[in-house]
This record gives C-alpha cells, structure tokens and sequence, in this order.
C-alpha cells in the first residue's frame, strides 16, 4: 500500500501519518488488537486505500486480460438463419402465406447469428469495492483460465486470495449472477420482436437486470407479522410528519436502488404493506380508524404531469415554506438514464439519544444550524399545564417525541423564554429558566445523595449493615 502511494505522494510526512493508521490496531469487544495486515474495516479512509490498492486490478484487467480476449467486428451469420430466411423469401414470393408463417416461426427458434463464432471474443469488466464482475463472450475452459490467471495476480502481485466460493462462472443464459444486490443475466425472448415489416427481435442477448424476489420478501418482513401488515408501536409518539416522511425515505430509497430492474413494478406488493403498516401506525397514534386516517391525508401527487394516489401532511409556518410530508409518488418504471435521487431528509425518532440530535447541527423547529442549543423542561407534564387552548409548535413538537429535551438554534430558543409559557409555580429566588431546571434538578440530586451517604457512615458500625434510604 505505502509502495503504491509513493508512486504519486512525495510527502513523507502524509506516508508516515498513512502507515501509523495501518499500525494502529482497532478494538473488538474493548480490547486491542494488532494489524497484521490491510486497513482497518469500518475506517473513515479505508474505502479510498481499497480503491487505491486494487487500481492494480483494474489496470491489469484494462490492459492485460481484456486486450488478450477481444477480437473480431461481429459474429458471422448463422447458416441455418439464412437458408431459412431464403426460403422465406422464395414462398412469399408465390403468395404461399401459411408456409411463410410457419418457417418464420422455425426460424425465430434460431440465432441470426453464429454463438460459438471462434474468431469473436468480447471481455468486459466492472468493479465496485471489493466485489467486481467480469462478462465474457466465450467457451468455458477460456473463463476458468481468466480466473486462474486474476488469482494468479492477486496473489502475486497484490497478496491477496482470491475466494473460490464467491468467485462462480455463470451461463447468463440459464443462470443468474449476484452483483450488488441485482440478479445479471441476459434476456432470451424469441416472442420480443419490432413492430415493423422485418419484426427482428429486440431483447435477445442484452444484459438483463432483476430485482430478486428475496429483497422483496425481506423488506415485507420488517411490517408484517402472521403473514399481515401491522403498525410500528415505536413511532406512536413521533409526529405525523415524521411517520410519513419515514415511511416515504425508506421506500424511495429501495425504489431508486432497483429502478433499473426490468421488473421494478414487482415493488408494489412493498408499497401495498407499507402504506398498510404506515395508516395502521397512524392509526393507532391519533386513535382513529384506518379509513379515517385515509379521509384525512388523502391526497393527489402530481409527478410528471401523471397523478398518483397517495398521503400527505402540511404544517405551516409563518414567513416560510410549508413543511410538506408525502406517501407515494414514485413511479415503478424502469428508468435508465435519470440522475439517482438519493436526498434523504432528516429523521429523529423518539429514542434517539441527544448527541446525535446535536451532532445533526439543525434547529428541530426552523431547521436553521446557526447557534444551536439545548431547550429543557422539567417534566412532560408541565407541557398539559400550558394554559393557552392552541399550544404553540414547540410544545407541540416535544409533546409528540415524548422528549424533555429540544435541539433548537438560539433565536427559537430566545422566542421560547419570551412566552415564558411554563408554569412551575415556584418562588422568586428559586425560578430557573427552563433551560437551566434539568441541570439544577441533577445538583440537588446530587447534593441529597451526598448527605444520605455521608449519614449512613457516620452511624455505628452496628448500624452500617442496614440499607441507606433512597434519595
């Protein structure tokens, strides 16, 4: 690795930084281990060292293994493919149309072309990470001597091993190859043909891409039980929004992964449990029926320029763009050339620790980053005390998250205290801002435990057997 990077880095330094991280060692069940070899799996920079090192695989194969098995313009054509495609033409010329059918039928079981043409070869490879795929035109024995020669290579050059388990020859034709979540193999459709006079088929011998019937199956399971589609008890307590903007991220991102799978639209059996599990949740948090649930998010997606049933949630906000929440929308239609919209937004459920929601850098009620802080109350019932009949957004908001603690930037927070919207009912000298109760609880904690100890050894030793009273 330092030898590959000394190639093109002539900073010591940046090599000595690089070759401390590969001695370094990691921690597995909070013991040190040494490094014997490779980068450390899970680092920030480990993907990029990979690339780097296994660009020798990718300059062996450009330059070695595919220049060595290609050869020929095109195959040559299939004799039997012409003699029938003469005869054709010699009985449509004499009118004799029930014969042309039948030897167009014949001749559509056949290539037009020569499959195992010995002077046409074709190599192509692609590689993401570690896993990589090769596709080639060819008999066998020539595979299995391109596997030998890349384990030969690795070994050698790079030190690593090639694994025999992973590493298959597969027949497209009959056979599907795993990459990257996908089913690769080559369509063989004899009934896909032009709607033209020469009705030539069109399928036959292109890549094909299948999204595998386990994907599906497994994404079901995750909102089923007894074979039906429940509700997600754990969301009860998140808002609305955040119930359809989750549900939402998660199917876009396994449509927009499989949207160039022939069989896409196979996603609908998901989309079906989904929203099914999704007004169930709803449901179950607003305490109304599943038909209700839809009655009240019901609405029309316009996406291009089709519409599409689906659900959505709007929250207002003055001075501001609405917050729009959608289910559905996405087209099942295999699409290509599209630039992939992997835009997630921002999702805290109510259990996530406040940490996290700090290290996201945003104001959980504008969504601004500048001067974010901490807000705090004393207990969640003191938002039921807030005397107003229409409670504002913030307290909503905690309401919702079951959460004493809101991450919001420094202006929201100021507006907070402003509206002085809590009611302790405690006196003059000891009124604390809101955001300062939670720590000051936590000192008198602390203090009561101090004096409880400090009382319990201060007793006999005859009395020291007996258990100190909880503070």
């Amino acid at each position: 690795m330092l030898e590959t990077l000394a190639e093109h880095i002539h900073d010591g330094r940046f090599l000595q930084l690089i070759r401390g991280l590969l001695k370094a060692g990691y921690f597995e069940d909070w013991t040190w281990k040494r490094t014997l070899s490779g980068a450390p799996q899970g680092s920030i920079i480990g993907p990029v060292l990979s690339n780097i090192y296994l660009s020798h695989l990718d300059r062996y194969v450009e330059t070695t293994l595919i220049s060595a098995y290609t050869r020929g313009d095109r195959r040559k054509p299939n004799v039997a493919y012409s003699q029938l495609t003469s005869q054709i033409q010699r009985k449509r010329k004499q009118g004799k149309t029930k014969e042309v059918k039948a030897l167009e039928k014949q001749r559509r079981e056949l290539p037009s072309v020569d499959s195992y043409d010995p002077e046409y070869r074709r190599l192509r490879y692609c590689r993401y990470a570690d896993d990589f795929l090769l596709g080639f035109i060819g008999p066998k024995e020539e595979a299995e001597e391109i596997k030998r020669q890349l384990g030969a290579f690795l070994q050698e050059r790079l030190k690593l091993e090639l694994s025999q388990t992973k590493t298959l020859i597969t027949h497209a034709r009959t056979e599907t190859a795993k990459f990257l979540g996908y089913h690769i193999s080559t369509f063989q459709r004899n009934d896909a043909h032009e709607r033209s006079y020469y009705k030539r088929r069109v399928l036959n011998g292109k890549v094909e891409l299948a999204l595998p019937k386990a994907v599906i199956q497994e994404q079901c399971q995750r909102y089923m039980k007894g074979n039906k589609p429940i509700h997600r008890s754990e969301m009860e307590n998140d808002s609305v929004f955040t119930i359809i903007s989750f549900y939402q991220s998660i199917y876009r991102g396994i449509a927009e992964y499989y949207r160039m799978a022939h069989n896409v639209y196979q996603l609908n059996k998901l989309k079906w449990i989904m929203e099914t599990s999704l007004t169930k949740t709803l449901a179950a948090k607003l305490k109304l029926s599943v038909r209700k649930v839809y009655e009240k998010y019901h609405a029309t997606l316009l996406v291009d320029h089709k519409p599409y049933k689906g659900l959505q949630t709007v929250i207002q906000r003055e001075g501001k763009k609405p917050l729009i929440a959608q289910w559905g929308g996405i087209p099942l239609q295999r699409r290509m050339g599209l630039p992939l919209n992997d835009i997630l937004s921002p999702y805290w459920d109510a259990r996530t620790e406040l940490v996290q929601r700090l290290l996201a850098d945003t104001c959980e009620l504008c969504g601004s980053h500048a001067d974010i802080e901490v807000h705090h109350i004393r207990a969640l019932k003191d938002l039921k005390r807030y005397g107003r009949p229409e409670k504002p957004a913030w307290v909503k908001t905690m309401a919702a998250r079951h959460r004493k603690t809101l991450v919001v930037c420094r202006s929201c927070h100021k507006d907070i205290h402003q509206g002085q919207p809590l009611k302790h009912h405690r006196h003059s000298k000891d009124a604390l801002p809101e955001s300062r109760i939670a720590a000051h609880t936590i000192v008198w904690r602390l203090k009561t435990a101090k004096s409880v100890v400090q009382k319990y050894f201060s007793r006999p030793s005859s009395c020291k057997s007996r258990t100190p009273q909880k503070a």
